[in-house]
C-alpha cells in the first residue's frame, strides 16, 4: 500500500500500460455461463466413462453450475431460496445462508457477515457496486431480488474491498413473456404489525423487452427494552446499580421500484437501463425512565424522544454490451445515483420532574454519485478466457447538522450549526485470466489496482484529506480429481478495508449522559486502510443429484486493526476508532445439502442441508481471553428441510439458524457480550393453481430474547452497561397471484 496527495493522471497511464502489458499472466472469464460450461466439458468429451462429463456436454444453462464449475468460486442463492419463506426483510433471508450470520438482536438492521465478521470486513455490493452510506440492505425487499452472490475468495473484478469476502446482491434482471404477478403479505407478532405488497410486471415486444418490480411495506411497533446498570469496586462491593426502562414505539413505511428496460441491437449487442427507487420514512417515540437503586443518579433520568426521518435512494445505469470480432466483447455500463435523507430528533430530559434539557436536532444529508465500469473479453491462447476493465467513480456527500437548545433556568444551552462536505474519487484498473491447464486442472491469475481519495471540509474542523492505493494480486485453482465427482480448491488473496468518510471526518456525536459505556463519537483524520494476506482451501464432493458434502478453511493476517479507542478529554468519554497492530483470523465450514432420495430408495421428496462454521481470531495488542476481532462470531450452524408433495401442490419446510455468541474483549479495560441466537422459522405454500398460491410462515418460533453487554474496568471498578431485547415469534401470510 501507498499513500500520496493526489492521484496523478502519469500515474494512472503508467498503471494502464503495465496492466496492458501483463494481459497473458492475467485475465478473465469470457464466454456466457452455458458457452463456458460448454468449452469446459468439450475438453473432456474424450473421457465418455465419467457421466457428469455426458450431462455438461449439452451446454445448456441447467447444467452450468458456478460453485462446481468455475475456478474463481462462487455461490449463487437462487431466486427460489431467497423467496421461499415469505421474507420481507433481505436480513432475513441472510441468516439461512450457510458461512452467513446476521448481527444485532434480530429485530432488523443487523450488519451481514462472513466469517463471522462484519464492519466493514464483509463487502456488501448492489448490482457489483458499493450501495451509498446512508443506504441500508435491510430495506430492500426480497421480491426485487433475482439473486444473491458469496464469493469467499476475491476476484480482480470486485473491488477487492473484503477481507471477509463479498456479497453480491443483484436485481432482477431476467424478462419472462407477459408476466403479471401480485402478492399481498400480513405479518403480526406481540410487538409489531407490518402489511406489504409487490408487484412485478414483464413482457416482450420485439426487440424490446421491459421489466418493472415494485414493493411497498409499513408497519408499527410498541416494545420495552429494559437496562441495567451497575458498578463494582476493586474488592467486589456493589456501588452503583441503576434500572431504566426503555419503551419505544413508532412507525415505518417504505416503497421500492426497480424498472428494467432492453434492445436488442443486433448482431448480439444489447443495451439495457436498470433504474431502482428506495424511499423510507420513519417515526419515533421514546420514553425512558431510569431509577437509582444505589449510588449517585445520572445526570437526567428521564428522557422524551421524539424522531422522524426520511431518505430516498435512486440509481440509473445504463448498460451497453458490444459483440466484437474474433469472438472478443466489450461490457461497458455508466449510472448516476442520489441520496437524499432529512431528520428531527426532539428530546426533552428532566431531572428529578423538572425539566433540564430542551434540544431540537435538524439534520440533513445529501450524496450524488457517478460510477462507470467495464470489461473487455477477448480470446487469447488455447484454453483462455482472458479480460481486462476498470472500475471508476466519484462521491459527493453534504452533511449539515443544526442543534438548538431551549434557555432553561440552572442549564447553559448548547446552539451548535455543524456541516461538512465530502468528495470521494476512486477508480480501480484489473487484468485476469482463467484457463485450462488440463481437462480437470483450471488456473485464475488477477492482479487490481484501487486508488480512493477522501477530501473532507466542515465548519469545526480543518480541511482533511487522505489518499491511499492498493495492489491486489490473486490466484486461485480448482482441480477435479480422477475417476471422481471430487475437487479441491486452493486461493490466495490480497484484501483490505477502507476507512470509511464517517470514520475520518473528526466531528463529535454528543451522548446525553455521557459515560464510559455511553461515550461521545468522533471520527479520526489519521486512520488508515486494514491490509490483509489471505489463503482459502476446500473440498468439494458431489456424490448425487443436487447432493453435496464440502469442508472450507481460510486464514487471514490483518496488519493496521482498526479498534475503537476510548479516552477522557475535557472530562467527556470519547470514542474514536483507531489503527493499533495485526490481527488474524481463521475458519473452518462444513456443508452438507442433498435429497432424501440420495440415501433412501422411494424417499419422499424431501430435501436436507446442513452447515457449521467455526471462526477463531486474534488481536495481538489486546490481552486475551476472548481478544477476537471485531466481536466475531465464534460459532454459527443452520439446519433446514424441505418437503414437496408428489403432486406439487403443497411445500413447507423449517430452518434452524444458531449463532453462538459469549464475551470480548475490544482492548484492555473495554470488554462486550455477544448474544446467543437460535431463530427456527417453518413456512407451508399451496398452491391452489396456477394462478393462486397461499404462502405462510413463521419466525423466530422460539422467541428468542437478545441481550447487549459492555463494560469498562480501571482502578475504580468496573462499570457494567446490560440491556435486553425481548423477541416474539412473528406469523407471517402471503397471497401470491399470477395473472
Amino acid at each position: 500500500m501507498r499513500s500520496s496527495h493526489s492521484l496523478l493522471p502519469f500515474r494512472l497511464a503508467a498503471l494502464t500500460a503495465a496492466i496492458l502489458a501483463s494481459l497473458p499472466a492475467f485475465a478473465d472469464r469470457l464466454q456466457t455461463l452455458p458457452e463456458a460450461a460448454e468449452q469446459r466439458t468439450q475438453g473432456e468429451a474424450a473421457k465418455p466413462e465419467e457421466p457428469m462429463q455426458k450431462v455438461e456436454i449439452k451446454g445448456s444453462a441447467a447444467a452450468y453450475d458456478p460453485r462446481r464449475d468455475d475456478t474463481a468460486s462462487k455461490v449463487v442463492v437462487s431466486d427460489e431460496e431467497i423467496k421461499r419463506y415469505g421474507d420481507t426483510a433481505i436480513t432475513d433471508v441472510f441468516k439461512r445462508i450457510p458461512g452467513v450470520t446476521v448481527g444485532g438482536s434480530g429485530r432488523g438492521g443487523g450488519d451481514i457477515r462472513m466469517r463471522g465478521l462484519g464492519s466493514g470486513y464483509t463487502q456488501i455490493l448492489l448490482n457489483g457496486e458499493r450501495a451509498p452510506a446512508g443506504f441500508s440492505i435491510d430495506t430492500l425487499s426480497p421480491d426485487v431480488i433475482e439473486r444473491i452472490e458469496i464469493v469467499r475468495a476475491a476476484s480482480a473484478e470486485f473491488s477487492t474491498q473484503s477481507i471477509a469476502g463479498t456479497i453480491n446482491i443483484v436485481l432482477k434482471r431476467a424478462v419472462k413473456t407477459a408476466q403479471r404477478e401480485l402478492k399481498l403479505s400480513a405479518a403480526k407478532s406481540a410487538d409489531q404489525n407490518s402489511p406489504s405488497g409487490s408487484l412485478q410486471v414483464s413482457d416482450r415486444d420485439g426487440a424490446l423487452s421491459y421489466s418493472l418490480s415494485g414493493n411497498f411495506w409499513r408497519g408499527t411497533y410498541d416494545r420495552v427494552s429494559p437496562v441495567e446498570e451497575t458498578q463494582v469496586d476493586p474488592a467486589g462491593q456493589l456501588r452503583m446499580v441503576r434500572h431504566t426502562r426503555q419503551q419505544d414505539g413508532g412507525r415505518w413505511e417504505g416503497l421500492n421500484l426497480a424498472p428494467r428496460l432492453n434492445w436488442a441491437l443486433g448482431g448480439g449487442d444489447t443495451l439495457t437501463s436498470q433504474t431502482f427507487v428506495n424511499f423510507n420514512r420513519n417515526r419515533y417515540h421514546g420514553y425512558q425512565e431510569i431509577e437509582t437503586e444505589l449510588g449517585t443518579p445520572p445526570r437526567f433520568d428521564v428522557r422524551d424522544m421524539y424522531n422522524f426521518n426520511r431518505s430516498l435512494f435512486a440509481r440509473t445505469d445504463l448498460n451497453w454490451v458490444k459483440r466484437l470480432g474474433e469472438g472478443g466483447k466489450l461490457d461497458a455500463k455508466a449510472g448516476i445515483s442520489g441520496m437524499r435523507s432529512e431528520g428531527e430528533w426532539h428530546e426533552l430530559d428532566y431531572r428529578a420532574a423538572a425539566l433540564g434539557r430542551d434540544a431540537t436536532v435538524l439534520s440533513e444529508t445529501t450524496e450524488r454519485g457517478f460510477s462507470t465500469q467495464g470489461k473487455y473479453s477477448a480470446p487469447w491462447l488455447e484454453d483462455h478466457a482472458l479480460s481486462m476493465g476498470w472500475d471508476a467513480g466519484v462521491t459527493l456527500r453534504d452533511d449539515t447538522r443544526n442543534e438548538d437548545e431551549a434557555d432553561l433556568p440552572g442549564y447553559v444551552p448548547v446552539d451548535s450549526d455543524e456541516g461538512y462536505e465530502a468528495k470521494v474519487t476512486r477508480l480501480a484498473l484489473y487484468a485476469q485470466d482463467e484457463w485450462n491447464l488440463t481437462p480437470r486442472w483450471s488456473v485464475y491469475a488477477g492482479l487490481r489496482w484501487e486508488g480512493i481519495e477522501t477530501t473532507s471540509d466542515g465548519d469545526s474542523f480543518d480541511t482533511v484529506s487522505q489518499t491511499n492505493s492498493v495492489w491486489s494480486p490473486l490466484a486461485q485453482t480448482l482441480y477435479k480429481l480422477p475417476d471422481s465427482r471430487d475437487q479441491v480448491r486452493l486461493a490466495l488473496t490480497r484484501t483490505y478495508k477502507a476507512p470509511s468518510p464517517n470514520n475520518l471526518v473528526p466531528r463529535r456525536f454528543t451522548s446525553t449522559n455521557n459515560s464510559q459505556t455511553e461515550p461521545d463519537r468522533r471520527g479520526n483524520p489519521d486512520l488508515q486502510p486494514e491490509l490483509a494476506s489471505g489463503i482459502d482451501a476446500s473440498y468439494e464432493h458431489y456424490w448425487g443429484d443436487n447432493a453435496l458434502l464440502s469442508a472450507a478453511a481460510s486464514m487471514r493476517r490483518i496488519s493496521g486493526y482498526t479498534r475503537q479507542g476510548l479516552f477522557l478529554e475535557n472530562g467527556r468519554w470519547i470514542a474514536t476508532p483507531v489503527n493499533d497492530g495485526n490481527a488474524v483470523t481463521r475458519s473452518i465450514e462444513l456443508e452438507a445439502k442433498f435429497p432424501l432420495a440420495a440415501v433412501l430408495d422411494d424417499a419422499p421428496g424431501v430435501d436436507l442441508r446442513a452447515s457449521v462454521a467455526r471462526n477463531w481470531s486474534r488481536v495481538d495488542v489486546v490481552p486475551g481471553p476472548d481478544n477476537r476481532l471485531d466481536q466475531q462470531t465464534p460459532l454459527s450452524a443452520t439446519f433446514g428441510a424441505d418437503y414437496r408433495s408428489r403432486d406439487g401442490k403443497l411445500t413447507t419446510g423449517a430452518s434452524f439458524a444458531f449463532r453462538d455468541g459469549g464475551p470480548v474483549r475490544i482492548d484492555v479495560n473495554q470488554t462486550g457480550y455477544q448474544s446467543v441466537r437460535r431463530d427456527l422459522d417453518v413456512y407451508a405454500l399451496w398452491k391452489f393453481n396456477p394462478q393462486y398460491q397461499l404462502r405462510v410462515a413463521v419466525s423466530n418460533v422460539l422467541g428468542q430474547d437478545s441481550v447487549g453487554d459492555s463494560a469498562y474496568l480501571d482502578d475504580n471498578g468496573t462499570l457494567r452497561r446490560t440491556s435486553i431485547y425481548p423477541g416474539y415469534a412473528q406469523g407471517r401470510a402471503t397471497l401470491e397471484m399470477r395473472f
